[in-house]
């Protein structure tokens, strides 16, 4: 089956996630990442402002992640992507020693905390000594992992039903338009991989934070006879706020011969369902600020002032 998917997403500000949470274990990178859903992870890019080289700077990186991790802090050295908690780090020079910093960045750019650590030696620092810097993350940790304890219990004492704080909901209003058993096929198929990443189902729109339905349209190919009469199915998945709003679309189209659509679909609906999962699943992550900043800012009279952000 030849395919193409093409993502069709609303250009939006930052993404979302959840706060780091140390009282979650100790699952380290590996549980981190092969849990599903995920657990929340703070992410601890490279420093750029830190008066350090390439190499150091991933490092340090890796060793404040480490030392985070030891401290119950689930944690990765990685670039950090727009749906991450992250641990910016910085340094700067006084008197002859350096003085690392550090801040604590929501998902929407929020700084939610500040820390500092013990000066250290300017030479040894520039010069990069694995040694040197090990022993600097260790320092920083204990005082990191505290904050981010008293953080996650503030954001979530504050909000614990903005999306911030928990999985986004999704109800599915079906499929539409797919030959043979495709509406159903896709449709059972699709609300079995959305859990998987991490989306929850819902079945009253009320309880929804978006909604999301499928179109299928089959037609020849201009080349069909040639190729045996395939036909291109085109699958459009539409996905919009509770009101209605559009949010985003994902697109996928592939060369199907008809045996493979009537009277089932069969495997080719869970192929298609998986990579349209995957793509609703971005299209709704890149939708999650705008939602996290409508809570923290309902609309209000022109008389009132906002509620500031939790």
């Amino acid at each position: 089956m030849k395919h193409r998917v093409i993502l069709f997403i609303p250009l939006l500000l930052a993404g979302c996630g959840t706060l780091p949470q140390p009282f979650l274990g100790r699952p380290g990178p590996e549980g981190a990442l092969l849990s599903v859903p995920p657990p929340p992870v703070l992410i601890v890019p490279p420093p750029r402002d830190a008066l350090l080289g390439d190499n150091a700077a991933r490092l340090y990186a890796t060793d404040l992640a480490q030392a985070l991790v030891k401290r119950d802090v689930p944690s990765l050295a990685r670039p950090a992507g727009k749906a991450d908690w992250r641990l910016i780090a910085q340094a700067r020079i006084v008197q002859s020693q350096v003085v690392p910093a550090f801040s604590i960045v929501g998902p929407t750019g929020k700084i939610y905390g500040h820390a500092t650590s013990a000066p250290v030696a300017e030479q040894a620092w520039a010069n990069g000594d694995p040694a040197v810097l090990k022993v600097a993350a260790e320092s920083a940790a204990p005082e990191l992992a505290t904050q981010l304890s008293a953080i996650n219990a503030s954001v979530q004492q504050s909000n614990p039903l903005s999306l911030e704080n928990r999985p986004p909901r999704v109800l599915f209003a079906g499929v539409g338009g797919a030959p043979g058993d495709g509406d159903h096929a896709l449709a059972i198929n699709l609300q079995r991989d959305l859990p998987q990443l991490g989306i929850v189902m819902v079945a009253n729109k009320h309880d929804a934070d978006f909604i999301v339905n499928g179109t299928v349209k089959a037609s020849p190919s201009t080349h069909s006879q040639e190729r045996g009469g395939v036909d291109i199915v085109e699958l459009d998945w539409i996905v919009r706020g509770q009101s209605g709003e559009f949010i985003g679309k994902v697109s996928q189209l592939h060369d199907l011969k008809p045996s493979q659509m009537t009277p089932y679909w069969g495997d080719v609906a869970m192929a298609a369902a998986q990579q349209a999962a995957l793509g609703l699943k971005q299209v709704i992550v890149n939708a999650i600020p705008k939602r996290i900043a409508s809570d923290s800012h309902p609309a209000t009279p022109a008389k009132s002032s906002m509620r500031p952000e939790p």
